[in-house]
């Protein structure tokens, strides 16, 4: 009884050949995370800015504060 025949292992090219997979899918990887962080919390957190500060008044903030004793003027 033989042994079966094993094909030989490639030893040329083969770092090459796994780099440029490996590298394509960490492009693609990359490209879809930063996607997805766009999408999913720049763009929210930008509108969200956006509608606070079409509200807001900042003179009417300032005396909501004054009232309720937030400044201390001229007491160290």
């Amino acid at each position: 009884m033989s042994a079966p025949v094993l094909a030989k292992p490639q030893l040329r090219g083969l770092l090459a050949k796994r780099l440029r997979f490996h590298i394509t899918a960490a492009f693609i990887l990359s490209l879809g995370c930063a996607t997805m962080y766009k999408f999913g919390v720049a763009e929210p957190r930008k509108k969200a800015y956006q509608n606070f500060y079409r509200r807001y008044d900042a003179v009417k903030d300032f005396e909501e504060m004054n009232q309720a004793g937030v400044f201390q003027y001229g007491k160290p």
